[in-house]
């Protein structure tokens, strides 16, 4: 007596997935639902085929339009030929085609990009402070915070002076470091965990933070 037969598939011998994340079983539901000719009957199986691509998904529940999505995607995978009712537009081929809008991404006008726009909004709010103690400290904090992130771009040298110029040109000429101000060394701010400094009420030493350093 012989022995069955055993008749094997191969991957090279099954039709095309077209969104291979829902799995060839999920496909075969809906090339067999293209088949059916009673459009209730058909109707019923597209929903529960919906059903089990959104169980098989669970990601996609954080997605907007969730449901909207598995019935574009039940159309995709039948090649548009599944005729049923969908709550939903049905998309056309035509839409899968189109290319998407060009997505402007938001410079906002940085002039100058290793400071970023943090730096120039805190400029910007400097600059609305009346002149004194408090105003110098938080320029000084400013000019301190623009050659950190100076040197993290360009970690051979940063020139001081350099700085007060990049400072005065971002801030229109309304801000400078007063005269008792130096710079911290390239060391200390480059330091990870470095000590914050605070800034608490006024003082007499308050715009006087910014020890040299050896």
């Amino acid at each position: 007596m012989s022995e069955p037969q055993i008749s094997l598939e191969y991957n090279t011998q099954r039709g095309k997935m077209v969104i291979p994340e829902y799995g060839r079983n999920v496909q075969k539901m809906i090339d067999f639902a293209c088949t059916v000719e009673s459009r209730e009957e058909r109707n019923k199986i597209a929903n529960a085929i919906i059903s089990v691509m959104g169980q098989l998904n669970p990601h996609l529940r954080d997605i907007t339009d969730f449901n909207h999505k598995l019935w574009a995607h039940l159309f995709i995978m039948s090649d548009f030929h599944l005729d049923v009712d969908s709550p939903y537009p049905k998309p056309s081929p035509e839409s899968l085609a189109e290319k998407p809008e060009k997505v402007d991404y938001p410079s906002n006008n940085i002039r100058f990009g290793h400071y970023g726009k943090t730096v120039e909004r805190l400029i910007e709010a400097a600059s609305q402070y009346d002149d004194g103690e408090e105003k110098d400290y938080l320029v000084g904090r400013i000019a301190n915070l623009m050659k950190r992130s100076n040197l993290q771009w360009n970690s051979d040298s940063v020139k001081d002076e350099t700085i007060l110029k990049d400072l005065k040109q971002l801030s229109g000429d309304k801000l400078q470091v007063n005269e008792s101000f130096v710079f911290e060394s390239a060391s200390d701010l480059l330091k990870k965990g470095g000590k914050k400094r605070s800034f608490k009420g006024k003082g007499k030493n308050k715009g006087r933070n910014f020890k040299k350093r050896n």
